[in-house]
């Protein structure tokens, strides 16, 4: 299919669709409204050649791409019985929530999850009793006939780590909580070569170590040293089996660290897996759509071997969320040209039309230039369409869908549509699904480019999806904390389980919401502590006395 410029004409044979979106006198680029020959689709200058055929390889017998996206080259690594990287396909996974000294807690969530559709399944291991019991799950799990590969996940502990390694498929360790002067990575490292362990560096933007704080800052350059770092003496050591991970619940940042790795990587012929997320997404259709707009902005640039959609809900509801982006992403044929790519900065935010603040459905005027996608990959057809403007008039994208599902609708389109916000190109976004009111539609457009954050609507919730750290039932807090504040505008509240990654992960929110203890929660304006230690059955009251005291309530209307 080719993309292609030309006025609105509703006599005009193939433009029933068109006009019936469009009812503006202005210039739509439709990328498959009306055939062309192939002069006049040399002349508009976007041409897409359909890809065919299965994953090819491409250097060594563990390395291939796939035709489609063409997804980057990975290094293939087994995570147990799962394949990842190396042209597998890409696979979802989730996390517990239970505490990991309650075996039989631990095994039933696992089974749960399992069944709803991952192979994959992590849990915390905060302490040496934690890492222990990773034997007992284990043992009961295999015993039961169950395969899924298990994951300890590890904060503060090395040797916390160094037991797990004798029980799990792979060790999950953050950078900015392990330090490289003692050793210590590389005991692990022997320690999962043992076994055939993998070995994670889950880099998170808010656990950033002071050294490497002090030196970038909380920005993605820096999460990009922290993670060399530790690729560095993993190929000092020649231990291959590696995933990497650049975790943030900014999705800019998380998107802009991602690519920067990824460079950084390639300079130096590094093919490790990439496992994506967003942390801290929040729950219902606002964190299934954040989730949705950073993970496919990086899956649309054929990035990400592994996945995991975290949300504050039963970690259960995340799979079909993750599946869904998985499949959406198997398939996008075709390569589209571009005239200006000097205009695209994918690791710098900056508008590329003078919109600062772009519109939905019902505020595109005539000014706006409609650029309506109709091909299998739309991010990367809209996306070209763009750069192949010759001015810097706005542009609003445009794209029907066919989904009897809300939720799979906005999936799909904060997959589609969210990365050219992202990325600072598009202007305007008008989603169309006739089993949807325009009410509907206009909700889930300013959701995806609140998530983008190139407009913020009503309260952002930074939330973290809870796992055996969690000291109070966050999924039941957060909904009583929307309930009392969803009416704010331009807000953005923490509601962060624990102290691990809470405080630096909600760094950007107004207020923060963090379980300092059982029963005991600490208030945060900013970075601020406010107010610490104080009883939860309070903690909601004096959340919103401390919004009205700083002059940020409204009371609902």
């Amino acid at each position: 299919m080719a993309w292609h410029s030309h006025a609105i004409n509703q006599s005009c044979p193939g433009m029933d669709v068109v006009s019936r979106i469009i009812e503006q006198e202005r210039p739509i680029i439709s990328m498959s409204a009306l055939p062309q020959t192939s002069a006049q689709t040399s002349a508009t200058t976007g041409t897409a050649s359909a890809v065919t055929g299965s994953f090819r390889k491409t250097g060594e017998p563990d390395i291939s791409e796939s035709p489609l996206h063409p997804r980057r080259k990975s290094r293939r690594i087994m995570v147990g019985p799962v394949p990842v990287g190396g042209g597998a396909p890409i696979s979802v996974q989730s996390m517990t929530n239970t505490d990991t000294r309650d075996t039989a807690a631990c095994v039933a969530q696992i089974e749960r999850i399992a069944r709803a559709g991952a192979p994959i399944v992590r849990l915390t291991a905060q302490g040496v009793r934690e890492a222990e019991n990773l034997r007992d799950i284990t043992e009961r799990l295999r015993a039961d006939g169950n395969t899924t590969a298990l994951v300890a996940d590890i904060h503060f502990l090395p040797e916390a780590a160094a037991v797990a390694a004798q029980y799990v498929d792979k060790v999950r360790i953050n950078p900015g909580n392990y330090r490289l002067d003692r050793g210590e990575l590389e005991a692990l490292v022997a320690r999962c070569r043992e076994r055939g362990v993998a070995l994670r560096i889950g880099v998170n933007h808010g656990s950033l170590s002071k050294r490497i704080f002090d030196e970038w800052g909380d920005t993605p350059e820096g999460m990009v040293a922290a993670a060399m770092e530790f690729l560095h003496v993993c190929r000092r050591e020649a231990f291959d089996q590696v995933v990497v991970s650049m975790k943030s619940s900014n999705t800019r940042v998380m998107v802009a660290a991602y690519r920067l790795l990824v460079e950084a990587m390639e300079r130096e012929g590094m093919t490790y897996p990439i496992h994506l997320g967003v942390t801290e997404a929040g729950n219902g259709l606002e964190g299934r759509i954040k989730s949705a707009v950073g993970i496919g902005a990086l899956l649309a640039d054929g990035i990400g071997d592994t996945i995991r959609v975290s949300l504050t809900e039963a970690p259960e509801n995340e799979i079909p969320v993750a599946r869904l982006l998985a499949d959406h992403f198997r398939e996008r044929p075709g390569r589209f040209e571009v005239k200006h790519p000097e205009r695209y900065s994918p690791t710098v935010y900056r508008r590329r039309s003078g919109v600062q603040t772009p519109v939905v459905r019902d505020e595109i005027t005539p000014a706006f230039r409609l650029l309506e996608s109709t091909s299998q990959n739309p991010t990367a057809e809209l996306r070209a369409a763009i750069l192949s403007l010759d001015g810097d008039e706005p542009a609003a994208v445009v794209r029907r869908y066919d989904d009897t599902d809300l939720t799979t609708l906005a999936v799909k389109a904060a997959a589609d549509l969210g990365p050219l916000f992202l990325d600072g190109l598009a202007d305007g976004i008008r989603i169309l699904d006739d089993r949807f009111t325009e009410a509907q539609l206009r909700d889930v457009e300013l959701m995806i480019l609140q998530a983008a954050r190139v407009r913020f609507s009503h309260t952002e919730y930074i939330a973290c999806p809870s796992c055996g750290r969690t000291l109070y039932d966050i999924e039941g807090t957060l909904a009583q904390i929307k309930a009392r504040t969803s009416h704010l505008k331009n807000l953005k509240i923490g509601v962060m389980g624990c102290i691990v990654n809470g405080p630096g992960e909600m760094a950007d929110a107004d207020y923060g919401y963090v379980g300092a203890a059982p029963g005991r929660i600490t208030l945060y304006k900013g970075r601020t502590v406010v107010e610490r230690n104080i009883p939860q059955e309070e903690a909601l009251d004096r959340l919103i006395a401390l919004i009205r005291e700083n002059g940020d309530w409204q009371e609902p209307e």
